[in-house]
């Protein structure tokens, strides 16, 4: 079971952070209102950007980094993002 560090853009265009082993299941979390409060109120939501990472803790540390990215470096992410990245360090 991999994990994976994943960035949502919320109807408000604002993007949402987090880390999950089965992206699919987490995406209709939030969609559904039962994922992260922040984007309860911000859905629909789509999956814009993920990064597999060999363990948790290793997925932990990306989720960390890049949530003190700012805005325009997330978006700079997501815009660069190819779906065969790899691995979090």
């Amino acid at each position: 079971m991999g994990w994976y560090v994943y960035m949502l853009r919320c109807r408000d265009g604002s993007l949402y952070t987090g880390c999950t082993t089965d992206l699919v299941r987490r995406v209709a979390a939030h969609n559904a209102g039962t994922g992260a409060k922040y984007t309860r109120a911000r859905r629909p939501v789509a999956l814009v950007y993920a990064q597999p990472c060999r363990d948790h803790a290793a997925a932990l540390r990306r989720e960390a980094a890049i949530k003190k990215l700012s805005k325009g470096q997330k978006e700079r992410l997501v815009l660069d993002f190819s779906p065969n990245e790899e691995d979090c360090p």
